[in-house]
Parts: structure tokens; C-alpha cells; sequence
């Protein structure tokens, strides 16, 4: 059975802490979504690993990797170099939620790769103006209230929250059905070491910069980027996630090129977590048009 490797790798954009699962095969990468870090890749990579070579890395501003952002379009641009600092040949992209647009924009913009695959992470509206684009955001308060975005604390209320969230999970529609286990792992590595405190990452600063991409940028989080990708993509839908009441515009993007796949799978937004046999399926159909 291959064995984790975790790894901190510097590359030409920064130094980031990233996972090598190890395997045979095709060399996949995954990017996880907002407020997440590389540890919510564990179901899919066990599911995956005889299959494929596997990697993972903490964006900038999550986790454990001490980069953060100062510009909206560096996270989805360390793609490219932290593949070729983990050695990795045209990787197949996995992306969930804002990774899924991270793999979308990253191929959009001739980033090398030999597919992409999307985990109920995809953008179907049109470019908004920028005053439509700053109301379109969840307040500070809300953040802080769902997830203490930026929020320095001590051992004790660290382990304290981390114990809350593992307590609360049956009521919490992003966290349901998942095991304790798997929660304290990702919630714990969402904290980083700061002297004798701990930051919950990402801060509202961290959101504040990547929430707000120039509405005139060429890559830019609109439905008119799917035009620009040409590589296969496999577009994996949750009935129940964040994009549940669009499904015939999900269905149009996927039907505009050939080489291009649409995933149902009955599951909230954390469909990687809930159901990985299930995304694996969607990731070999995708693999056998590469």
C-alpha cells in the first residue's frame, strides 16, 4: 500500500506544505475549495490511489502553507508551479468548489494539465459589474460566524472549537454525514501556528483580496470562461450542493463541447468527502477520453 508523503515544497511562487499519496499511474492533483486544506482529500485518495499517482497542496492562505494572497488571480496561478515542483507530467486537475474554478481558470489560461475535473464548483452567470461583484459576498459577520475566518486562539480554544465542530456536525449542512474523524483532521490543519497562538485560516483578508477579481480581467469567474477551456472536463454535480436549481445551465455548458462529461451524484456540497466511490466513477470516465 502506498504511503503518504507530506512534503514542503518551494516553488517559483512560494513555498507551499503539499501530500504525495503515492500510486501508479496517471499523476493527479487535487485543489481543495475555500475554508479547506488538503486533509479533506483522504476518502477520495483511498478510493483512487491504485489507480493514479496522487498529490494534494494547501492553497495559498489555508493550512499549512505561509503564503497568502495579493492578488486575486495567484492561487489559481500556483497550479502550474507546484505541479512541476512535485514532478508532476500534465496532471489531471480534481478541483471542489472555488478549487473547481481554480482547475477551471488555470486550463482557461493554457495552464498545462490533460483534463479537469469539477466537484460542484462552477461558475454559470454572466461578468458582474463591480458593485454587483462586492454585493454579491457574504458579510464579515457571517463568515466569522459560520467559520471564525481569522481568528487567533490559543491551544485550549482551538482544540475546545475543534471538539464544538466534530459535536455539531449532524445539524451542519456542510459537515452532515461525514465522519469525526475526518472533520478534526481538516479543521485542525485549518489552524496555523503563530508563536504560542493558532490562526484560523483563510482570514478575511485573505477572502477580501481572491473575492474580488477585476471585473475586466480576461480569466475571470463568469460562465464565458467554459469557452475557453479545450481539455476534457468532467463537470460532477451534487444534487443537493450550491448549484442544486441549475442544472439545465450546468447541462448546457457541459453539451457545448464533446469532450465533455456530466456526473450526477446524490450528495450535499462535500460530495468528495461523502461520496468518493462515486466521484472515483466520474474521474475514470473522464481518464478513458484522455
Amino acid at each position: 500500500m502506498p504511503k503518504n508523503s507530506d512534503l514542503t515544497i518551494k516553488t517559483t511562487a512560494g513555498v507551499f506544505a503539499a501530500r504525495d499519496y503515492g500510486g501508479v499511474g496517471r499523476d493527479i492533483l487535487f485543489i481543495h475549495g475555500t475554508g479547506h486544506n488538503l486533509e479533506v482529500w483522504a476518502p477520495l485518495a483511498e478510493s483512487l490511489r491504485n489507480k493514479f499517482h496522487l498529490a494534494a497542496f494547501d492553497m495559498r492562505g489555508h493550512g499549512q502553507t505561509p503564503e497568502n494572497s495579493v492578488s486575486p488571480e495567484q492561487y489559481w496561478r500556483d497550479i502550474g508551479p507546484v505541479a512541476e515542483a512535485l514532478g508532476l507530467k500534465k496532471p489531471l486537475l480534481v478541483g471542489h468548489s472555488t478549487g473547481g474554478y481554480a482547475v477551471t481558470a488555470y486550463a482557461a489560461s493554457g495552464g498545462e494539465c490533460s483534463g479537469i475535473v469539477i466537484l460542484d464548483g462552477f461558475v454559470l452567470d454572466g461578468r458582474k459589474t463591480p458593485e454587483e461583484a462586492k454585493a454579491w459576498h457574504l458579510p464579515k459577520e457571517q463568515l466569522w460566524e459560520m467559520f471564525r475566518y481569522g481568528w487567533t486562539a490559543t491551544e485550549t480554544q482551538k482544540e475546545a472549537y475543534i471538539a464544538e465542530v466534530c459535536s455539531k456536525a449532524a445539524g451542519d449542512w456542510l459537515n452532515a454525514g461525514l465522519s469525526s474523524a475526518l472533520i478534526s483532521d481538516f479543521t485542525r490543519k485549518s489552524f496555523l501556528r503563530s508563536g504560542n497562538t493558532w490562526i484560523r485560516r483563510p482570514t478575511m483578508e485573505e477572502i477580501a483580496v481572491v473575492g474580488y477579481p477585476d471585473t475586466d480581467a480576461e480569466i475571470y469567474p463568469s460562465v464565458d470562461i467554459y469557452s475557453r477551456v479545450n481539455v476534457p472536463a468532467a463537470f460532477i454535480f451534487a444534487t443537493n450542493g450550491l448549484y442544486a436549481n441549475r442544472r439545465n445551465d450546468l447541462e448546457g455548458v457541459v453539451s457545448s463541447k464533446k469532450n465533455r462529461i456530466l456526473v450526477t451524484i446524490e450528495s450535499s456540497h462535500n460530495l468528495h468527502m461523502l461520496k468518493p466511490a462515486e466521484v472515483t466513477a466520474g474521474i475514470l470516465n473522464l481518464a478513458a477520453l484522455l
